[in-house]
């Protein structure tokens, strides 16, 4: 994946993400596509993801802030 495919996912809101990331789901399911661009999609919807991620792990982090709280809360935290 190319770095200007990374900055366009950079500049997406997590709503945007997780609308695109649907959607790559969405054909991915419906089938009918090529082996390449199935590749191509899959890669996407990995990135896509990603992106996603980052947004709530974000918004974790400001709510623990928020709470003053200065561990992070969840099944990692638990172990």
């Amino acid at each position: 994946m190319s770095e200007d495919t990374k900055e366009t996912f950079e500049d997406l809101s997590y709503e945007q993400a997780r609308e695109q990331l649907v959607a790559v789901v969405s054909r991915l399911e419906a089938g009918g596509v090529s082996l390449e661009d199935s590749l191509a999609l899959w890669e996407r919807g990995e990135a896509l993801a990603n992106r996603c991620e980052e947004w709530l792990e974000g918004a974790r982090r400001r709510l623990d802030a928020a709470r003053g709280d200065g561990t992070a809360a969840g099944p990692a935290a638990e172990a």
